[in-house]
């Protein structure tokens, strides 16, 4: 009795099995759900939203002085994209801005995630915070405060150049860029550090300690089993701070009230698309085009970059 009664409780475990993994699964669904609606209300709808405004052009009857009316207009505003020189010249203009000062971001980050990582537990937990403090201030709230010390007139950083002899001014045509890429670096690399922390605290101790009974220094170590292990970090974090970059609206926004003459309406496509809704006469038919395409070409630029990459790993 006791082995077919053992038999039989086995069967029906094997039988609850299938369903009790399925459960499982489906638990584990429900925890997704506020990430997928989140991502579907703020990000799918609204990009479906502005490719639908995007097809529609808002004219004026007669001779311009009727009410205006929203007529269906194909891909008229695409192919006025096409030739809309300020914004492909903002987006040429903050591409190479990318390309400067994303690698120096990193590398900043990076060392500094090697240097804490290589720290003592008391110094690692308060080198983190201070890193982090400047990504934990509002993006607005920093643009003002180096715009104060980059100040002409009130700044501390022109007086303090001009002890040692230098004029420098930080909104000057050849200055300008120098100006902001120190802003965001400033502001990024804590967070870009704190990635690549946690990731270099995941690799397993027993490496460092095989490598240091052969002899490998804390260099060694690092460029040798460190910077290989954190490479799919490095590609996530450089792909965000790519996206961020191809983004900017608040710096130069926020510069152009001290320099007017070197920051244009149409420097960065996020301005572009910004004068066109407030600025330009409520255009929002063709902002929303502006918005569609830049969305795309961050869209085709993210996924060459994380097929490359992914490519080099193999």
């Amino acid at each position: 009795m006791d082995i077919a009664s053992d038999s039989g409780r086995a069967g029906i475990r094997e039988n609850l099995t299938p369903r009790w993994k399925k459960r499982l699964g489906h638990k584990g669904m429900m925890f997704g759900i506020p990430f997928f609606a989140l991502f579907l209300f703020s990000f799918i709808i609204p990009f479906f939203y502005a490719l639908w405004e995007s097809l529609y052009v808002r004219k004026s009857s007669g001779l311009g002085i009727g009410t205006a009316a929203t007529h269906f207009a194909g891909l008229e505003q695409y192919l006025r994209v096409m030739k809309d020189g300020s914004f492909w010249a903002g987006m040429g203009r903050v591409a190479v801005f990318t390309c400067v000062v994303m690698p120096l971001i990193m590398i900043f980050a990076l060392v500094e995630a090697l240097l804490i990582d290589s720290a003592k537990a008391r110094a690692k937990k308060a080198y983190r915070f201070l890193l982090l403090i400047p990504y934990m201030v509002p993006s607005i709230v920093s643009t003002l405060i180096w715009v104060y010390l980059y100040s002409p007139g009130i700044g501390p950083l022109r007086r303090m150049f001009l002890a040692i002899g230098l004029d420098v001014n930080f909104f000057s045509p050849q200055m300008l860029w120098v100006s902001m890429a120190n802003l965001l670096i400033w502001m990024n690399v804590g967070f870009n550090m704190l990635i690549l922390y946690g990731s270099l605290t995941s690799i397993d101790p027993v490496l460092y300690e095989s490598a240091k009974v052969d002899g490998a220094g804390e260099l060694r170590i690092a460029w040798s089993i460190k910077i290989p292990m954190v490479r799919g970090t490095l590609v996530l974090t450089c792909l965000l701070s790519m996206i961020g970059m191809l983004q900017l609206f608040d710096q130069p926004l926020l510069f152009r009230s001290a320099s007017p003459e070197t920051v244009t309406a149409n420097f960065t496509p996020i301005m572009t698309i910004y004068n066109y809704t407030f600025t330009a006469g409520g255009d929002y038919n063709y902002a929303a085009a502006l918005s569609v395409v830049l969305a795309i070409v961050i869209g085709v630029i993210s996924a060459i970059v994380y097929g490359v990459s992914n490519r080099k790993e193999r």
